[in-house]
């Protein structure tokens, strides 16, 4: 290495060592927020800080969720069932309440639209705490109805999945040729995690 590159070198390392300690310096002593969040208001009052919330019922909901294990427990089962029935290309998702995903498995030549047709069958069906075939049935008519509400998607292919009676998951298959085998498929995937409790 030539000696003006390494003088370079040097110069650039300590740079940086110099701009850590900076801003390590000014970490340590910054000023303190401004009281409740209000520009201008007195150095001497300490901004609050809100206090934990208390893990008590009343504060607290507590949430069944299922497990990983679980999760590709089911979604593997409903895939080995689309399989079975010569369906190869289809999308299997498990997700929350919320519509997070769990799970996702998508089966040999399953097209991409697949893949948001099952989260969203799955979530429908976790949301209303019912299979996606009946939902659909709810769907009438030319003006706005449930089916207009974002994420979600009112084709059969969802099966919710409770605990306790409370719908705390829903699994969902899109890309068959029909709903009905999709919802078979969402079905054994369900059944799977039904017949492990048992």
């Amino acid at each position: 290495m030539k000696k003006s590159n390494k003088m370079i070198a040097a110069a650039a390392a300590g740079a940086l060592l110099l701009t850590g300690g900076v801003t390590a310096v000014a970490n340590a002593v910054a000023p303190a927020a401004p009281a409740n969040g209000v520009p201008g208001a007195p150095a001497n009052v300490a901004a609050k800080v809100p206090a934990d919330v208390q893990p008590a019922p009343e504060n607290v909901v507590a949430q069944n969720r299922i497990t990983v294990g679980a999760s590709g427990k089911a979604v593997t089962a409903a895939l080995a069932k689309c399989q079975a029935d010569k369906l190869p290309f289809v999308t299997v998702a498990l997700v929350d309440r919320f519509g997070t995903v769990q799970a996702l498995l998508r089966g040999d030549n399953a097209a991409e639209h697949t893949i948001e047709a099952a989260k969203q069958k799955a979530y429908t069906a976790a949301a209303f705490g019912a299979p996606t075939s009946e939902l659909a049935k709810r769907v009438n008519g030319n003006g706005p109805s449930i089916a207009d509400l974002p994420g979600t998607l009112f084709l059969a292919g969802g099966v919710p999945l409770k605990v306790n009676g409370a719908s705390v998951a829903g699994i969902g298959v899109g890309g068959a040729p029909d709903g009905a085998l999709d919802e078979a498929c969402a079905t054994a995937g369900a059944d799977a995690l039904a017949a492990t409790a048992k």
